[in-house]
């Protein structure tokens, strides 16, 4: 299902809808090409417009779910239509009502984003946008700049799926009460960390997983990736239950050495844990 069009438009704003077969990064380009701002943190996401709001993606300070007007789509059960306002979606980290009360039972045919044409709030603070724009010499960015630069970091860290098989960020960042984590920075004292309110700190997966010494790490045919820790790769041939164990394995070393849970991003679709993948 393919298609992308403007549903209405203010002065201040734009409603519009693309078809969930879309390439997500495709959507993107669209609308930054068109000074419509609000996607530009999530350039070069891999996938589709229709799976974006299961995941509720986001990347560098942004998610998707603040965009979304409403999803359309089709319960399988029976056939019958239904539309989402972005309320109802139920959005959370990586998380939406498609991802539970609705999983494997509506399919997604579009998606309606609400994006700014004037006073867009550019976000940098997140991640290493700031750096890469200076780099760029780029002093007053604006949503092209902000793509180029997550395009730029998105190539440098992370492994084109095209050519090393992966996922992406296998595990979610995991958020711990303040109490903790000033047990953590106490021992850790320069430990990356985002504040988000007064009880809670949200912790980067990948600085953990880093710090139990598997960054770069093969084991078999499956491994780390070397430059993104937050990545397993399939290093050829490896099997389900390969990858699995993997994250099983980093799971436990993160728990014993951290006191944290980390919690798979992705979804495991397959209870058969020998398919060659």
């Amino acid at each position: 299902m393919k298609g992308i069009e403007l549903v209405e438009e203010s002065d201040e704003e734009v409603l519009v809808r693309a078809a969930a077969g879309e390439s997500w990064d495709d959507l993107v380009a669209y609308c930054v090409v068109r000074n419509w701002g609000g996607l530009e943190n999530l350039s070069l996401i891999p996938g589709t417009v229709g799976a974006a709001p299961i995941q509720n993606i986001g990347a560098y300070g942004m998610e998707v779910g603040e965009c979304i007007e409403w999803v359309e789509g089709i319960d399988l059960r029976d056939g019958s239509y239904h539309s989402f306002t972005g309320r109802e979606c139920e959005f959370g980290y990586r998380d939406s009502i498609f991802k539970r009360r609705w999983k494997n039972i509506f399919f997604i045919s579009s998606v309606t984003l609400r994006l700014r044409k004037k006073n867009h709030q550019i976000r940098v603070a997140y991640g290493a946008i700031q750096q890469t724009l200076q780099a760029m010499n780029c002093t007053t960015p604006g949503i092209d700049n902000i793509r180029a630069a997550v395009i730029s970091i998105r190539k440098e860290k992370l492994p084109d799926p095209a050519i090393t098989g992966n996922a992406g960020s296998f595990f979610k960042n995991p958020v711990v009460t303040s109490s903790l984590f000033a047990e953590l920075q106490e021992q850790y004292p320069h430990i990356p960390h985002f504040i988000l309110d007064n009880q809670l700190v949200k912790v980067p997966a990948a600085w953990l997983i880093e710090q139990c010494g598997w960054k770069g790490k093969i084991s078999g045919r499956v491994g780390v990736h070397p430059q993104q820790a937050l990545v397993l790769i399939n290093c050829g041939g490896a099997t389900g239950s390969e990858i699995i164990s993997l994250a099983e394995n980093i799971q436990t070393s993160v728990r014993e050495k951290f006191g944290i849970a980390l919690m798979m991003e992705v979804n495991v679709i397959s209870s058969q844990r020998d398919v060659q993948l």
